[in-house]
């Protein structure tokens, strides 16, 4: 009896060209995005940019809102991962916010794709992130650490007690995404170049300091 031919196995290299592919359509997506918006974003301009064929890009990620949503959720998972990087509760309290804060503002100058990227999907009143699960939970998770911080500060008698984590967050992300989306506008009517190297270490440090005046006794 002859053997039976074993059935087709799906080679290395074709895996590995297909998540380059993908991986490509997802940069050139995050910058399309970012530069025009959801609506304003051309699925052929992602096509061109990533050196695939819009049949690919729909093969993969099914609509253009699918990729936008897909872009959106790795923009949360990256600036997450990036804080656990951060390993605040390791540190002392006060340092920890103070790194946090720091990070923050860092964060939006190295990837002002996000800034655009929020904006859009508030544009959409969150209709990608309604039922996104995984943002849900790392969000869920980060907030829990910054209780953490916030509960071991009042323990060891820094921080006041009954401080929101919550509204914590907001405020941490709101005093530096405000600066940046409206750094245009505020260097007008403020007449100060709010983006010199000098602005942006007075900016910082104003910022911190307005995190610990918060939470500090």
């Amino acid at each position: 009896m002859s053997a039976q031919p074993s059935d087709p196995q799906p080679s290395r290299p074709r895996i590995r060209d297909a998540e380059a592919t993908k991986g490509r359509i997802l940069d050139a997506a995050k910058k399309e995005f970012a530069r025009n918006g959801l609506e304003g974003a051309r699925v052929d301009a992602i096509a061109l940019e990533a050196n695939a064929n819009k049949r690919m890009i729909y093969h993969y990620f099914e609509s253009k809102e699918k990729l936008f949503q897909t872009v959106l959720e790795n923009a949360y998972f990256d600036i997450r991962e990036s804080e656990k990087k951060l390993e605040l509760d390791s540190l002392d309290p006060r340092e920890a916010l103070e790194r946090l804060v720091h990070f923050t503002w860092n964060y939006y100058i190295q990837n002002p794709e996000f800034i655009s990227l929020v904006n859009s999907e508030n544009l959409a009143q969150a209709r990608h992130l309604k039922t996104s699960e995984p943002v849900k939970i790392v969000s869920r998770r980060f907030v829990g650490l910054v209780d953490t911080i916030l509960k071991r500060g009042v323990t060891e008698g820094i921080f006041r007690s009954g401080i929101d984590p919550v509204q914590l967050n907001i405020t941490i992300a709101a005093v530096s995404y405000y600066y940046f989306t409206n750094q245009y506008t505020g260097s007008i009517i403020f007449e100060r170049d709010l983006m010199s190297e000098s602005a942006q270490a007075e900016r910082i440090r104003f910022n911190i300091d307005t995190i610990l005046r918060i939470v500090c006794l």
